[in-house]
C-alpha cells in the first residue's frame, strides 16, 4: 500500500484551521465499512478500487474510501435531528491503473445534517470552506467547479420526456458511456433478459408475489439486505427499472437539446442564461430551478468575492460517489488537473433518509497532500 509523503505540520495546521473555526463535534469514524453497503450506496464502479478485508465466515468489509457514509451512520446513531461534525484521518482507495497516486491518504472534512432554515447558504458555506482550506496549502492556481445532477433531472423533466425514459436518463447521468447510449434518438428499447436470472424471474411476477419469493430466498440463504431496504422496496425498484427499460427513446429534438445542455461549461451566470435559452427554445418551464441556482450563486459569490473569477459551472459535472443528489463541487488545481481534485463535496439529502435518518445533508473534504504546494500529490 503506497502512502502519501509526510506532510509539513505547519501547513497541515493551516489547512485544518478553517474546519476548527467552523466548530461542531470532532468524531472518529470506523476504518472498516461493510463492502455491500458501500457498493449499494456509492455505486458498483467503486468496487475495483476498494481494499477488501474478510475474516473466516465474516461479512466482507472494506477500508473506508471516504468518510461520508461512516459519518452519516454516526449521526443517525446519535438520534439527533441535526448535527455538525468534523473529521480527520486516513482514507484508502486503490489508484487507477497506470497512476502513481497514493492509496492511503489524509482527508480533513466536515458534514452538516438536518433541514436548515437556509440550505442554499449551507451549500455556499461548505463550498467556500473547502476552497479556503485548500488555499491554505499555498497553491495560487485553484478553481472551483460546480455541478448539480438535479439541474439535469430538472431539464429532462421540463422537456416533457416520458417519466420512465426520464428515470433511465437520470440513472445514466453518472456514466458517460451509458448516457451517450441513452441520448441516441430512436434507440431500440431494452428487452428482458439483460439482468440476472433471479431479477428476470421476479420482473415477470406481481410485486406482492415477487416480494414474498425474494424474502424466502433471503431466509433460506441467510442473507440480510443492506441499506435498510425491504423486499418490497427492492421489488418495486426492479419494477420501475423494468418499466424504464421498455420506455421509448428520445426524439431527435429532445436528444439535440440534451446534448447541447450537457456541453455547457462557463462562468455560472452565463451557464444559467444558456440553460434558460435552451428551455425557452423547447417551450419548457425551468424558472424555479434557475432562480434557486441564482440565489445559491449570489450567496457563494458573497463568500468567495476575491476568487469569484475562478468559479465555473459545468452541467455534465458529476461526483464519482453516486449518492450526491444536489449541488456538487471540486476545488481543482490547474497544475494537477481535474482528475486530482484538491477538495470536493456536495449535497446528499436522500442518502441520510435512505439509511433511516432525517433528510438534509451537505459536506466537504480536502486532501492536504494535494493542497500543499510543492508536495508530490
Amino acid at each position: 500500500m503506497q502512502r502519501e509523503p509526510a506532510l509539513d505540520p505547519q501547513k497541515l495546521a493551516a489547512i485544518r484551521a478553517p474546519f476548527d473555526r467552523l466548530g461542531g463535534a470532532r468524531i472518529e469514524a470506523s476504518v472498516l465499512q461493510p463492502l455491500s453497503l458501500l457498493i449499494d450506496l456509492a455505486g458498483e464502479s467503486l468496487r475495483a478500487r476498494l481494499f477488501v478485508v474478510q475474516a473466516d465466515g465474516a461479512e466482507e468489509m472494506a477500508l473506508r474510501p471516504d468518510f461520508t457514509i461512516p459519518v452519516v451512520e454516526t449521526h443517525i446513531a446519535s438520534q439527533a435531528v441535526s448535527g455538525l461534525y468534523r473529521y480527520e484521518g486516513a482514507a484508502f482507495l486503490l489508484a487507477e491503473l497506470g497512476s502513481d497516486q497514493p492509496s492511503e491518504f489524509l482527508q480533513i472534512g466536515a458534514e452538516r445534517f438536518g433541514v436548515s432554515d437556509d440550505p442554499l447558504d449551507d451549500d455556499a458555506a461548505l463550498a467556500a470552506l473547502a476552497f479556503e482550506a485548500a488555499s491554505a496549502g499555498g497553491r495560487q492556481d485553484l478553481e472551483l467547479r460546480l455541478g448539480d445532477p438535479a439541474l439535469f433531472a430538472g431539464f429532462v423533466e421540463a422537456l416533457g420526456v416520458a417519466p420512465p425514459t426520464a428515470a433511465r436518463l437520470v440513472r445514466a447521468f453518472r456514466s458517460q458511456r451509458a448516457l451517450q447510449h441513452e441520448l441516441t434518438p430512436d434507440r431500440q428499447p431494452t428487452t428482458a433478459g439483460e439482468g440476472s436470472d433471479l431479477s428476470d424471474i421476479l420482473a415477470k411476477m406481481s410485486e406482492t408475489d415477487a416480494a414474498r419469493l425474494l424474502g424466502e430466498v433471503w431466509r433460506l440463504s441467510g442473507v440480510q439486505p443492506v441499506g435498510g431496504r425491504t423486499a418490497e422496496d427492492i421489488i418495486h425498484r426492479l419494477a420501475l427499472r423494468a418499466e424504464a427499460a421498455r420506455a421509448p427513446s428520445l426524439t431527435a429534438d429532445q436528444s439535440d437539446l440534451l446534448r447541447r445542455f450537457l456541453q455547457l461549461s462557463d462562468r455560472p451566470g452565463r451557464v444559467l442564461d444558456a440553460i434558460a435559452g435552451l428551455a425557452k427554445e423547447a417551450g419548457a418551464e425551468l424558472d424555479l430551478l434557475l432562480e434557486t441556482w441564482a440565489k445559491r450563486l449570489a450567496k457563494l459569490e458573497a463568500r468567495l468575492a476575491p476568487e469569484w473569477g475562478g468559479v465555473h459551472l459545468a452541467t455534465a459535472f458529476v461526483r464519482p460517489f453516486g449518492y450526491y443528489d444536489g449541488m456538487v463541487f471540486d476545488v481543482e488545481s490547474r497544475a494537477l488537473g481535474p482528475d486530482l481534485p484538491v477538495a470536493a463535496g456536495g449535497r446528499y439529502d436522500a442518502l441520510v433518509s435512505r439509511l433511516g435518518g432525517q433528510p438534509g445533508a451537505v459536506g466537504c473534504m480536502v486532501r492536504p497532500g494535494r493542497a500543499i504546494l510543492g508536495l508530490r500529490p
